[in-house]
C-alpha cells in the first residue's frame, strides 16, 4: 500500500541588516540599536540571518531598500542608519530598532520567550536637557509609549557620555579613515583627535556617567530577585539598556568597563551577563 508523507512549510528566514565593524564582525558587533533589536529577535526565537553592512555603505543600502531615514541631524540632513529587518513571510521591511521590536511582538506574539512589552513602571527620566552628538529617535505614536519614553531617556543618558567610548570603536581597517571622517563631520569637530578624552577631564565625564545612571540602577534594584527590571522576567526595556552595555563592553577601556559593571552593587554587570542567552550573533 502506498503511503504519503506531508511536510510542514518552514517559516521563511528573515534578513537582519547590522553594521560591520572590525573582523571578526561577530565578536566586535557594537552598534547600540542593532543590539537592541538583535536581543529582541533572539528572545522571540525568530529565524534570521545577518547581512553585515560596512559603515560607509549604510546610506546606500538603506536607500536601495527604499527605506527613508528615521532620524535627522540638527541641520536637517537625513541620518541613515541600521538596523533593518526584512521579513519575507509578510513582505515587511522595518528600519528602526523600536519598530522592529513592536513588529515582532504584534506579528509573532506567542513566539520565543513571550511578551516583549509587559506592563511595568518605566519612570526613568532625565532631570536636564542634554546635547547629544547623534540624533535620537522621535516617536509620535502612543503605542508602548512608556517604553518609547524609557528608550529616549536611556539613549540620552548614554549618548551624552559616548566620548568615553569613541576612541576604541572597532572600525574596519578597510574603511576606518572614511568612517572617522564621517564621525568628525557629524560631531562638528575639526579632527578625530577632538574625540580624545584624557586625564582629569575623562575622570569628570566618567563621574558624570556614573551619577546619571544612578536612578536607572535604582529601577533594577526594585525587584531583588533580579537581574531584570521585572526580576526574573526580561523585557524590551532590559534590551534597551543591554544594547548600550554591549557597546560599552567593546568600546570602553577594560578597567572602565569593569567599573561600569560594578557600579551600584553590580546591577549593570548582572544585567549584561544575564542577557548573554539572547546575545547570539547569527
Amino acid at each position: 500500500m502506498a503511503t504519503t508523507t506531508t511536510t510542514s512549510n518552514p517559516t521563511p528566514t528573515m534578513t537582519y541588516y547590522d553594521i560591520a565593524m572590525r573582523p571578526p564582525v561577530t565578536r566586535n558587533a557594537s552598534a547600540v540599536n542593532p543590539w537592541k533589536a538583535r536581543l529582541a529577535l533572539n528572545f522571540k526565537n525568530a529565524p534570521y540571518t545577518t547581512t553585515w553592512v560596512k559603515l560607509p555603505e549604510v546610506s546606500k543600502v538603506r536607500r536601495g531598500l527604499n527605506l527613508p531615514a528615521c532620524r535627522k541631524f540638527a541641520d536637517g540632513s537625513d541620518f541613515y542608519t541600521l538596523p533593518i529587518l526584512s521579513d519575507p513571510s509578510t513582505n515587511s521591511l522595518i528600519g528602526d530598532s523600536f519598530d522592529i521590536a513592536v513588529y515582532l511582538q504584534k506579528t509573532y506574539p506567542d513566539s520565543g520567550a513571550g511578551d516583549l512589552f509587559p506592563p511595568q513602571t518605566l519612570d526613568y527620566e532625565l532631570k536636564e536637557e542634554l546635547k547629544v552628538l547623534v540624533p535620537l529617535s522621535e516617536r509620535s505614536d502612543t503605542e508602548y509609549a512608556d517604553y518609547a519614553r524609557f528608550n529616549n531617556n536611556v539613549d540620552a543618558a548614554f549618548s551624552v557620555h559616548t566620548l568615553l567610548m569613541a576612541q576604541q570603536i572597532p572600525f574596519d581597517p578597510e574603511t576606518a579613515e572614511e568612517s572617522k571622517a564621517e564621525f568628525v563631520r557629524r560631531a562638528g569637530f575639526k579632527s578625530w583627535d577632538d574625540f580624545a578624552l584624557e586625564g582629569e577631564k575623562r575622570e569628570q565625564v566618567l563621574g558624570s556617567f556614573r551619577d546619571m545612571l544612578g536612578d536607572l540602577a535604582k529601577m533594577f534594584q526594585r525587584d531583588t530577585t533580579g537581574p531584570f527590571l521585572l526580576g526574573q522576567r526580561p523585557s524590551y526595556a532590559d534590551f534597551i539598556v543591554g544594547g548600550w552595555l554591549r557597546m560599552a563592553r567593546v568600546t570602553l577601556p577594560k578597567e572602565e568597563w569593569e567599573l561600569l559593571r560594578g557600579w551600584y552593587g553590580g546591577v549593570f554587570g548582572r544585567l549584561h551577563d544575564a542577557l548573554d542567552v539572547y546575545a547570539e550573533v547569527k
